[in-house]
């Protein structure tokens, strides 16, 4: 039976997990009377509320086509710039890919990052032009983007001449050619297992075993895992093992307790794996991502890809604030410091550094949206803590000592009618305008370069402006030279000035002041931020003052108190939206903003030591 190992990569949202499913149920991998579950690869919690892919997985399905049975090991990798680790990574184990594309909205940044990234590593990619049964597909001018981009991220000629597929992953069918239709993914399948070269690792069959881990996972019963594909040899339950740093170094010896490999959503144990499978290897407990797993008698590892550098850090800390430790369980800075060195052991994306202040540490990744993922999964955890605004990663130049800062590519689709206000926010922020253009249905096509710095925090805003109706898309680009302070111009807030619990009256009362971030009857407590000032300055202001119940003032129902209801943020909304002198307080319950310094006095002592 002839082994093939691919990746499917593509931009956000372009149907790369719904293709899998159609792939996976048309091999026969569910039985007839299981039931499917829509997108089955995004397993857990975050990705189905999301509806996004977060962490690379794989699937395999047995495939009789053509070429007779086929064994087909998929791996379905994250469409977003911020997840962009999981790809880097999972592409070393891979000798083709299946580059999914939509028919109607073209390349994407991500879909340049992604091809980028394949194409360095030399695999032969197959282009697949998804959705082509939309209203407003035009999969011939996707094709030639799509040709274009190859030729300008220095395709070789072998890769230029990449074959192209026709299909519609929602409804599970592909076609070579759009005049001949076709009900099911067999083409797909076929060409798969046509142009995707099987592994040259094959033929190390007969060396000692060799295997460069590049997903690390945790299972309550066998212990740490490790998945990898084989480079060379066979791997067997019981045999003795060590593993290898990158510089060659011992890590840990050990014996190889489970070697489980991928049959459809399930891992089974199988007896033994050979050169070129994917599998997962049980029985080892230090070692981690882009270690080499070995024979006794190999000293040396195994080369690993490089990761691109984090652009975003955020300041994680413990929880100090009046209503610490009420909602969560784990609160102590050892718990929280353990857990975020745990997430860096198996994210190789995220760097985690203690920082010089006590109870605090420094969690550098690829952008808010992955920092928002790793906090939310603490949270309902049971975790308390408290973060602090994003800032980049700056570089220097080793040459000229010149301050570096990460620049992206953004890609903005909006109505014709808000282009305007979008470009003037942006340039306002030191973005330039790259390319402009119509990209069909009355929408315009932006192409900007941004300094990372000015996107913190834009999101909200860009949605505001464009009625919800704008899609922003970014990735990370290249360092430039500093390019000087950005003015993003928020409001000022309103700040409580004592603890207790918010009164109808008192936030009625100061609704013309602004907008509300809090109802009545919430605990609040000195220091926090109830609210946004409608003017440029932050106000402190007393929520809990009730009406005053006199004989002289009508103590009766002469106005009805009806509150408009407050602004909720989610998690990204509130590490977006604060300054460098607020935190947000997140806990299992809550997400609460407030100021760093709670006490009003002591913050004016520091804003005049700061002038």
């Amino acid at each position: 039976m002839s082994l093939r190992n691919i990746a499917i990569i593509a931009h956000v949202d372009h149907g790369k997990t719904t293709l899998v499913d159609q792939l996976l149920a048309q091999s026969g991998v569910f039985r007839a009377n299981e039931a499917t579950v829509e997108r089955a690869m995004d397993s857990n919690d975050q990705e189905r509320e999301r509806g996004i892919t977060i962490l690379a997985k794989c699937t395999s399905v047995l495939w009789h086509g053509e070429a007779g049975e086929t064994r087909i090991n998929i791996i379905d990798t994250p469409g977003h710039a911020d997840f962009g680790g999981e790809v880097e990574r999972i592409l070393g184990m891979v000798d083709g890919c299946v580059i999914l594309v939509d028919a109607e909205e073209g390349v994407m940044p991500q879909t340049k990052f992604v091809l980028g990234k394949a194409l360095k590593m030399g695999l032969r990619p197959i282009l697949c032009l998804n959705k082509v049964d939309r209203p407003h597909a035009d999969p011939d001018r996707v094709l030639n983007e799509a040709f274009d981009l190859f030729a300008a991220m220095g395709a070789t000629d072998e890769q230029l001449d990449f074959p192209h597929i026709y299909a519609s992953g929602k409804n599970g069918w592909a076609t070579l050619d759009m005049a001949k239709p076709n009900d099911n993914l067999a083409p797909l399948f076929d060409l798969i297992v046509r142009h995707v070269p099987e592994p040259k690792v094959v033929a190390n069959k007969d060396k000692p075993f060799q295997i460069l881990s590049v997903l690390i996972e945790n299972d309550p019963f066998l212990g740490r895992l490790l998945t990898g594909r084989i480079e060379s040899g066979k791997a067997v339950p019981g045999m003795a093992i060590h593993a290898l740093s990158l510089d060659g170094k011992e890590i840990e010896r050990g014996r190889i307790t489970k070697v489980l490999a991928f049959r459809g959503l399930k891992r089974q144990p199988i007896d033994d794996a050979e050169a070129g499978d994917i599998v997962a290897i049980a029985g080892l407990s230090k070692a981690t991502v882009a270690d080499t797993l070995c024979a006794m008698e190999v000293t040396e590892a195994l080369p690993a890809q490089p990761i691109d550098p984090p652009t975003i850090s955020m300041t994680v800390s413990v929880n100090d604030s009046p209503l610490a430790g009420r909602e969560g369980d784990k609160v102590q800075s050892r718990v929280i410091a353990a857990r975020l060195f745990k997430e860096a052991e198996s994210n190789v994306a995220i760097r985690v550094t203690e920082t010089s202040e006590k109870d605090a540490y420094e969690v550098a990744g690829r952008g808010e949206l992955q920092l928002g993922v790793l906090i939310e999964g603490m949270r309902r955890e049971g975790f308390e803590v408290s973060i602090s605004r994003p800032r980049v990663v700056f570089q220097t130049d080793p040459e000229t000592g010149q301050k570096l800062e990460p620049v992206e590519e953004v890609m903005i689709d909006v109505d014709d009618e808000f282009t305007g206000i979008v470009i003037e926010k942006l340039s306002a922020r030191k973005a330039e305008l790259k390319d402009m253009g119509p990209s069909g249905a009355g929408k315009t096509r932006i192409s900007l370069m941004s300094p990372s710095r000015s996107l913190i925090g834009y999101q909200g805003e860009f949605l505001t402006d464009t009625r919800g109706s704008g899609v922003l898309n970014r990735v990370f680009s290249h360092y430039e030279p500093y390019k000087g302070a950005i003015d993003a111009g928020r409001k000022g807030v309103l700040i409580s000035n004592s603890d207790g619990e918010t009164a109808a009256y008192a936030l009625w009362n100061l609704e013309e002041r602004g907008t509300m971030f809090v109802g009545a009857g919430e605990k609040t407590y000195e220091g926090m931020i109830i609210g946004e000032n409608s003017r440029a300055d932050d106000l402190d202001v007393n929520p809990m003052k009730a009406k005053q119940l006199t004989n002289v003032r009508a103590s009766g129902k002469d106005e009805a108190i009806r509150l408009t209801p407050p602004r909720r943020m989610t998690l990204e909304q509130a590490i977006a939206y604060i300054e460098d002198d607020e935190l947000v307080e997140v806990t299992p319950k809550s997400i609460r903003l407030r100021k760093q310094v709670l006490n009003p006095s002591f913050r004016k002592k520091r804003v005049k030591a700061d002038a």
